[in-house]
């Protein structure tokens, strides 16, 4: 790739405005992919600040061998990918089916190489190009209208499940955990409008502006579209050195500092959020010790207390050192779909989710990332996500939360509902239970 470096003062504009800018340019684009970390602090850090384009198309990737078929291109010489991995994978990792109805049609498992890829510092952009048109590519960001944040005007969501089917579900949870099927599972409800018409990016920034978070991202797959404010991290790999960060425990923020400071003080002590997070650190160890070295998989931090713009989380750090005869696609199978979207043991969760849930997850709650050339990876956990089809005006946002035995199906609702907020927000808030 061809590179050039550019810095904010040989710029007719600042860099946050040509950032906007470049969105607007990747617009025209058949496929655009965005990550940015928002400067919110992170250990391990959120997502690298870039934006990646492409003419093309995506890798061609049989669906029923979608892992082998990467591991064979991951492979090959290659600048960069990016994409995601849909959460109906793990019918291929497993023996699991999905049979819900799905109005989306993402593809399982989607990647491109871009021909172009911009680097975001705080005073500068670095331009890595295929082809040597930097200075095409400059003008054309340059010349490109500066998006602004918008909300939707006059769409009603509708809520799939209504509140008492939702307390239902979780007591049918609750009696599966009574009877030994699972002893956590994570359930899921769905928010969507039918035959709308949005304009995504504007969307995006919109809900990016409400929620910022560390692995903030967007998607463009010619029709389809994904605007994404996820605050965990599913895996990072540095070199042999796997992350992985599950978030499970929420607490609204609280209006003063006091407040503030006092509900987080709770979310830390409360005895149901630490055993759904001992739960799903023992899953996780278990799930990266498939692919880490003997000995390796240790708990960097227990019980992080992390506030972000709606809410306050509780995130564990777990890593391990991988094994020379794995590779990264191992590390992937290994792991996914990530644990705290799930439940335990996952097997069990997994067939239990469908038969609870109404709908196919689709992207929400795989993983939307990237693969450097060395192989190293940065992959979010797709949750707080809108997903959109423009070819038939389908919008859509799932929620969820983790069920123990000792859930409150009135408590877990008002989750549900908090972790809804930022998107109801830019959505107008027209609400259809």
């Amino acid at each position: 790739m061809f590179r050039l470096e550019i810095q904010e003062t040989d710029l007719p504009v600042s860099i946050s405005e040509f950032r906007l800018k470049a969105l607007a340019w990747a617009e025209k684009h058949p496929l655009a992919a965005y990550y940015n970390h928002n400067d919110i602090p992170y250990p391990h850090n959120g997502f690298e600040h870039f934006l990646a384009v492409s003419g093309g198309d995506v890798l061609q990737l049989q669906e029923e061998k979608s892992f082998e078929d990467l591991r064979h291109y991951l492979k090959q010489q290659h600048p960069l990918l990016c994409g995601y991995l849909g959460y109906d994978l793990k019918n291929q990792i497993e023996d699991l089916s999905s049979q819900n109805p799905d109005q989306l049609y993402f593809p399982v498992l989607t990647f491109f190489i871009p021909e172009a890829y911009l680097c975001f510092s705080s005073s500068s952009v670095t331009i890595y190009t295929s082809a040597y048109n930097h200075e095409i590519i400059l003008a054309s960001v340059l010349s490109s209208p500066t998006p602004a944040p918008a909300t939707t005007q006059g769409i009603q969501m509708v809520q799939r499940v209504h509140k008492d089917k939702y307390k239902q579900q979780v007591e049918r949870v609750r009696q599966h955990i009574l009877e030994g099927d699972v002893y956590e599972l994570n359930y899921c409800m769905e928010f969507y409008a039918e035959n709308v018409q949005i304009a995504p990016l504007p969307l995006y920034l919109a809900l990016n502006e409400a929620s910022p978070t560390p692995f903030s991202g967007y998607l463009k797959l010619h029709d389809k579209y994904l605007m994404c404010a996820s605050p965990e991290r599913f895996l990072k790999k540095e070199d042999h050195k796997l992350i992985s960060q599950p978030i499970k425990g929420t607490i609204r923020r609280g209006q003063t500092p006091e407040e503030d400071k006092q509900l987080q003080h709770q979310l830390r002590h409360d005895e149901k959020e630490l055993a759904e997070n001992m739960m799903i650190v023992d899953l996780v160890r278990n799930d990266l010790s498939r692919s880490c070295a003997t000995g390796t998989v240790h708990v960097e931090e227990m019980f992080g207390i992390y506030g972000f713009r709606q809410v306050s989380q509780m995130i564990t750090t777990v890593v391990g050192q991988l094994r020379p005869d794995k590779d990264l696609v191992d590390a992937l199978v290994g792991a996914f779909p990530m644990g705290s979207m799930t439940g335990a043991p996952k097997i069990s969760a997994m067939r239990i989710i469908e038969e609870l849930e109404d709908t196919k997850r689709g992207l929400y709650s795989g993983a939307f990332g990237f693969v450097k050339a060395n192989g190293d990876c940065d992959f979010n956990v797709v949750i707080r996500s809108m997903q959109y089809n423009a070819s038939n005006g389908y919008l859509s946002f799932m929620v969820g939360s983790a069920i123990t035995y000792d859930s409150d199906p009135e408590r877990e609702y008002e989750e549900c509902l908090l972790k809804a907020e930022a998107m109801l927000k830019v959505l107008g808030r027209n609400q259809k239970v």
